[in-house]
């Protein structure tokens, strides 16, 4: 009995001495890496680097499940990055390191380090998505250097500019009047899908169903581990972006070999030239179309959604949102639609336009690189470093906005402190469809006010 006491008294001391052992693992290899590397250096400052304050939790998978585990189960988003605050420096320290998706992490959330990471130049941070081919390896948001300049330039040409923006304004309204009419027919619906089909230029079929199914995939893929074997969100969403790509170079192909003209980005993508009057590439085509219309398809249906959600559950600000609908569309004529040049006119459309993409935070984080040791703030990212910019923490950060998760458009009478708005993230890679975001929800919302209850 002595014996069988002893070995219990061994095994419940021994077990959580080696868990410890194991939860420290990775951050001790971590902090040793670097100490090696940087014991006998110093930085531009004189003082010998250090690693910015956190913890790289479990070996291999880090603390990815607790970020998913916020995300996405207890729907607390800014809990994660409240609970580094809590444990290491409050909110003088502007970044934590972590280890994220696969890899050693700095996580950026103050607006001074955020502002710091977007203007770097791209010898200090380059892109670092976790699975890169899933959005697209020579599209907008993977490619640096010159190749994205020239992208982007065909990309804003497309969607971005005043009269690209004029033409999209007609261009969508018919669809999104047809839409609301479906959901009023429908009397109950589940807005996060059908938001989905307003800005589709393709018709209804058996296809485009099976497209909203890859798409989500493929969207879910970009928010998992990187872990690629069936039966994996990762897996999946490869075999699925394996998919739209041969739908869009099919559908590439078809309309190189007809005559016919199609008025939507994709046209756009094909016949607009740069600087050098060179076009874009098939695969530079499909791989953007499918970035934007992930872009388009999901991040602004989700703002869609959530403008649904705000409205109908402050029926003050939707009275004065139709008000000023109302008075517009009366100006126009009823059967006329608003164009772009209309939107400046329309002030407190504009005040909720901001408050939903300020609280629906459709890209909450963005993924970059240390290109080189960078120092910041007293500490050091370590070259080769993911940095994730988790921009969604400036917005629900009461310091910045008072009472931050209460739907107030009001508060945008003012402009926001300097660097808390980074809803479009920030720097030269600032999200080139901003005002077609704008745009689409602000069609939206006028149609809904003057139509619907």
């Amino acid at each position: 009995m002595v014996a069988v006491a002893v070995s219990w008294g061994w095994f419940l001391g021994a077990v959580p001495l080696l868990c410890l052992a194991f939860w420290h693992a990775a951050d001790a290899w971590y902090r040793a890496v670097f100490f090696l590397k940087h014991r006998s250096g110093k930085g531009a400052n004189g003082i010998r680097p250090r690693l910015p304050p956190g913890h790289m939790g479990l070996p291999f998978l880090g603390e990815t499940m607790s970020l998913l585990w916020y995300f996405k189960h207890v729907r607390r988003p800014d809990d994660f990055i409240g609970a580094k605050r809590r444990a290491y420096g409050g909110e003088k320290v502007g970044m934590y390191r972590t280890h994220l998706f696969g890899s050693p992490t700095i996580v950026a959330c103050m607006p001074a380090t955020n502002k710091f990471i977007f203007q770097a130049g791209s010898d200090t941070f380059g892109i670092h998505w976790p699975v890169p081919e899933l959005v697209g390896l020579s599209s907008i948001v993977n490619v640096e250097g010159s190749n994205h300049t020239r992208v982007r330039g065909v990309i804003l040409g497309a969607i971005n500019r005043p009269s690209s923006l004029r033409t999209i304004a007609a261009t969508v309204q018919p669809g999104v009047v047809a839409a609301l009419n479906s959901w009023a027919d429908m009397g109950t619906i589940v807005a996060s899908n059908e938001a989905k089909k307003m800005f589709i230029s393709m018709e209804p079929s058996s296809l485009t169903v099976k497209m909203d199914q890859w798409f989500t995939s493929l969207v879910a893929g970009l928010r998992a581990f990187p872990l690629d074997f069936p039966g994996t969100a990762c897996h999946d969403a490869r075999k699925c972006r394996r998919k739209l790509n041969t739908v869009f170079q099919a559908e590439l192909e078809d309309r190189k070999n007809t005559n016919k003209k199609y008025d939507d980005v994709m046209s756009g993508f094909m016949e607009l030239e740069d600087e050098q009057g060179k076009k874009l590439s098939d695969d530079e085509v499909v791989d953007n179309i499918v970035s934007v219309v992930v872009a388009g398809y999901e991040s602004t249906a989700s703002a869609i959604m959530w403008a649904t959600y705000h409205l109908a559950k402050c029926p003050d600000v939707l009275a004065k949102l139709r008000e000023e609908n109302m008075m517009m569309s009366k100006r126009k004529g009823r059967s006329s639609f608003i164009t772009h040049d209309d939107i400046p006119k329309m002030k407190y459309t504009t005040k909720v336009v901001e408050e939903t993409i300020r609280m629906a935070n459709i890209a909450p984080m963005t993924h970059r690189v240390a290109k080189r040791d960078v120092e910041y703030g007293g500490y050091t990212i370590p070259k080769g470093w993911q940095v994730l910019v988790l921009v969604r923490s400036l917005h629900t950060d009461p310091n910045y906005y008072e009472d931050p998760l209460t739907f107030n458009p009001d508060r945008w009478d003012e402009p926001a402190k300097p660097g808390t708005y980074q809803v479009f993230g920030g720097g030269n890679r600032i999200c080139p469809g901003n005002m077609l975001a704008r745009l689409q929800l602000t069609i939206m919302l006028h149609h809904l006010s003057i139509g619907y209850e």
